[in-house]
């Protein structure tokens, strides 16, 4: 029996999955527990176990800052962070009680650090939790000099002299041709790293120690099979939650794990989670119309957006929701679902979990447009490709042979010109050639070359039609 089936036909586990994804309503809990503070009109607080911080429910992700040519750094990566425009936000969140803010020296091309330390450094130190990542990918980072060089410099660019959440950045993946095990060791073990980060955490450098998943599940089972016999304790986990994750990250991906799975491993500990994903890269935030119609007929004061930060926000043992912001109206639009949470009933839990079923048949790519396969050696806009497609999927304008031959006609000519505009042609899927490069770097662990040339002999089919 997979672990999926286990968790789902377990009798422990089934009863105990009504309790963990459901927050308490009255707000009373045992004291070890993840506590709310929800004062009307206020951030929700959330209470860390291991050191009594008040956390907001919701964490400022920093890894979509604008920068000043438009959009963000994936979009225009040769403009600068637009400062002023982060500073404005960054004061907003704070002046609404969200004190997390959640960066990496992997984000924005390697400045988002920067930029998040000039924002927060005006404001005192005490206002606000600064969780950066060890985000040594790339072989030539593995050594122990190199390592400790780059949490030094996260120091430096966060002008402060201690992390309140240092997380191990997306442990489970591989890098060049090792398996998840020897990337890992290569990472963290064979250098003597992680030890390292321990000390650190002794001499207050780190106040909390932790992970954040993507990949293999063996190494994140092996991590807390660790946490249960001592030899390394884990204050926190960063893993992908939302309602379609929950039961279908599996099935979008073999690869991938559902959250089910990943936050009951957790909760049975009393290990906080903070999550990411909350709206996979934006997609439970822009449903197709079936889908957001059905939304407004359960309640029409929640947003598809506000449904989704709900629902990722309930279990009682998140301790933030982290959200990557990167216009102020996003900001406020969350800021006001969890000022405070509505926790989400039970009969609310049970429909959103039956309408992940009715996203998930849609068959979208589970790209959330993190651009780290980018850049592509052979020019393809991999990210803007999947996009491209997935929008067309949420607006159903995809061209269904068998149905309505006016209706297709309509859409065969708004998809291929639609895709002309929205991707250069000497950027789209027909110039992959499988060279797999992009592999090794996804996150989600999505067969990149094989969906792009999918969506090549997809699109090339509709071009010889007449």
């Amino acid at each position: 029996m997979d672990r999926r089936d286990f968790i789902k036909h377990s009798a422990a586990a089934a009863a105990a999955t009504s309790v963990l994804l459901t927050a308490c309503k009255n707000n009373s809990r045992e004291a070890s527990d993840s506590e709310d503070v929800a004062i009307e009109g206020k951030m929700t607080l959330r209470t860390n176990p291991n050191t009594g911080d008040q956390v907001s429910l919701l964490g400022f992700g920093m890894m979509r800052l604008p920068v000043e040519a438009g959009g963000t750094a994936r979009e225009n990566p040769d403009s600068p962070i637009d400062q002023d425009a982060v500073n404005e936000m960054v004061d907003y969140a704070l002046a609404h009680g969200v004190n997390y803010f959640d960066t990496s020296p992997a984000y924005c091309q390697g400045m988002s650090e920067q930029s998040t330390g000039i924002a927060l450094a005006r404001h005192p130190r005490k206002s606000y939790y600064i969780a950066t990542k060890l985000s040594n990918f790339d072989p030539s980072t593995w050594s122990r000099t190199e390592s400790m060089a780059m949490f030094e410099r996260s120091l430096t660019y966060l002008q402060t002299d201690y992390i309140d959440y240092l997380l191990l950045h997306s442990i489970g993946g591989t890098s060049m041709g090792k398996n998840s095990l020897e990337t890992f060791n290569g990472r963290y073990m064979d250098n003597g790293i992680l030890d390292w980060l321990v000390e650190q955490k002794q001499k207050g450098r780190i106040r909390n120690l932790g992970f954040s998943y993507h990949g293999d599940i063996a190494i994140f089972d092996m991590l807390l099979r660790w946490h249960d016999e001592g030899k390394y304790h884990w204050d926190f986990v960063q893993i992908e939650l939302n309602y379609l994750d929950w039961n279908y990250a599996n099935e979008i991906n073999p690869r991938n794990t559902d959250a089910e799975y990943l936050y009951a491993e957790l909760a049975k500990r009393g290990i906080p989670a903070v999550i990411m994903e909350p709206l996979l890269g934006g997609r439970l935030a822009k449903q197709p119309d079936a889908i957001a119609h059905k939304m407004r007929q359960k309640d029409s004061r929640y947003s598809p957006a506000a449904w989704a930060l709900r629902f990722a926000g309930n279990p009682r043992w998140v301790l933030s929701v982290l959200s990557g912001m990167t216009y102020l109206e996003h900001l406020k639009e969350n800021v006001r679902t969890y000022s405070p949470l509505v926790p989400l009933s039970e009969d609310e839990e049970q429909w959103l979990l039956a309408l992940a079923k009715d996203i998930y048949e849609l068959k979208a790519i589970p790209c959330t447009t993190c651009n780290y396969c980018m850049p592509c050696p052979y020019g393809l806009n991999i990210p803007g490709i999947f996009a491209y497609y997935n929008k067309c999927i949420a607006e159903g304008i995809m061209p269904a042979v068998g149905g309505d031959e006016t209706e297709f006609r309509r859409n065969r000519r708004a998809f291929l010109v639609g895709y002309d505009r929205a991707i250069e042609s000497i950027r789209q899927a027909d110039h992959c050639i499988g060279c797999n490069h992009c592999l090794s770097h996804c996150p989600q662990r999505i067969d990149i070359p094989g969906e792009i040339q999918r969506i090549d002999r997809f699109v090339d089919a509709l071009r010889q039609r007449n």
